[in-house]
């Protein structure tokens, strides 16, 4: 089992005084980095994540290692982090790989894939089915070393102007969107852009895009979506879970001592656990507050779900055929979601498609 892997499933476990003694931290050198998030501060959970990473790295190292973190736009972009890191410019950030799959599309399962693993799926691959190391062999190549640092959980399919009912209703429809997704509603005839978090609002506000999906309720209630598009769909079927990294530049990584990179992998554990659970906790009562607000809650009929069911594996196929990585990388991920999409529809799902019903019909 590799450092992360061990130090992973153990994070919860280890208090600080098994990372660094009073003793041995004063013998260590100070550290101090820059990092920058690709979101916003107002986002209290993405945001807050990569703050709480930064302030446990301290806290496990008695202060000696220090990252300074920057929410985005006050040093970098929201969509440069990777530049700025990988040319040194700042030593970390936060932020989700597949906002780089122009780069590479092979950066996009490592965030997310439509209709792909969920986030506990995720971890699994992560830690025990290749995923990490199939990640570090593209991160290098980008002179950046990755952790994986939160989740999202699965999150809701979008605010739109209008309903939207039938597969005709995308054609033209201006929707702001990530990774993959974006290609797999281009197929489907929409027109996807990809903005910045921070401009999201402004642009549904103007009219410059007709539908945009973000994250869930907690967010997209902190952004106020329902003040100008009143339709919100669900699922966001390709985003079953949305897996962030740590990333830093691989030379400041490096020159770390061992006990700086095992206090960056604990926080980074940490976070993965952590982040989701604020999400499982806040969304709910958002969900409810955007109703009481005004939201008409819809679900993506099935005729529009089994279009893009069609779509997407001719996407990832075709993708494939022309990216070897990707391809490989494909594979491997494919084999891991078929292995547990049969198990989860024994037991997890089993479970909840009867209890979910019964806790509202059975009396």
């Amino acid at each position: 089992m590799n450092r992360r892997s061990m130090v992973g499933a153990a994070a919860a476990a280890i208090p600080a005084a098994a990372i660094a003694t009073p003793a041995v931290a004063q013998a260590m050198p100070e550290v101090r980095w820059r990092a920058a998030s690709s979101f916003p501060r107002v986002f209290d959970v993405l945001y807050g994540t990569f703050d709480r990473i930064c302030a446990r790295v301290a806290q496990l190292t008695d202060g000696k290692f220090r990252i300074q973190p920057f929410p985005a736009g006050e040093i970098v972009g929201g969509l440069q982090v990777l530049d700025a890191v990988q040319a040194g410019t700042i030593e970390a950030g936060h932020t989700a790989a597949y906002y780089y799959l122009g780069k590479e599309p092979g950066f996009a399962p490592f965030t997310a894939m439509c209709f792909g693993l969920n986030t506990r799926q995720m971890t699994a691959w992560f830690r025990h089915g290749g995923g990490n190391e199939l990640a570090a062999e593209l991160f290098r190549e980008y002179n950046i070393h990755g952790i994986t640092a939160g989740d999202t959980g699965a999150q809701m399919g979008g605010w739109f102007r209008n309903e939207i009912t039938s597969v005709d209703q995308l054609r033209g429809l201006k929707f702001r969107i990530t990774g993959l997704a974006g290609q797999l509603f281009t197929r489907l005839g929409a027109a996807p852009t990809l903005i910045a978090p921070a401009d999201i609002y402004p642009s549904l506000e103007r009219g410059v895009i007709d539908a945009a999906e973000f994250v869930g309720p907690h967010d997209d209630e902190r952004a106020n979506y329902v003040r100008v598009a009143r339709f919100y769909y669900a699922p966001g079927f390709w985003e079953p879970g949305a897996r962030l990294h740590f990333i830093s530049n691989q030379r400041a990584y490096a020159a770390l001592p061992d006990l700086y990179k095992h206090a960056l992998d604990v926080a980074c554990a940490e976070a993965d656990s952590d982040m989701v659970a604020r999400y499982d906790h806040l969304n709910p009562q958002a969900l409810r507050r955007l109703v009481a607000a005004g939201a008409q809650l819809r679900f993506w009929p099935r005729p529009i779900l089994e279009a893009a069911w069609r779509a997407n594996e001719e996407m990832v196929a075709d993708i494939g055929r022309q990216n070897a990585r990707f391809a490989r990388i494909m594979e491997s991920y494919n084999r891991f979601r078929t292995e547990q999409f049969q198990w989860f529809r024994i037991a997890e799902n089993s479970y909840d498609n009867f209890a979910f019903s019964a806790a509202q019909t059975v009396r």
